[in-house]
């Protein structure tokens, strides 16, 4: 093969990887909401 043929696949070789392999994903993060109200506590019969 000729320099220029050679040139132009490691090039596109190069360009491939550097698209697939480059970006890393992001991290996802899953909070729990705080509850709207309070459970109610038993504090006795009466009170």
């Amino acid at each position: 093969m000729s320099k220029s043929v050679k040139l132009l696949a490691m090039f596109a070789l190069v360009a491939g990887v550097a698209a697939c392999g480059g970006a890393p994903e992001e991290e996802y993060i899953v909070v729990d909401p705080e509850p709207i109200s309070v459970e109610p506590v038993y504090t006795g019969k009466y009170k």
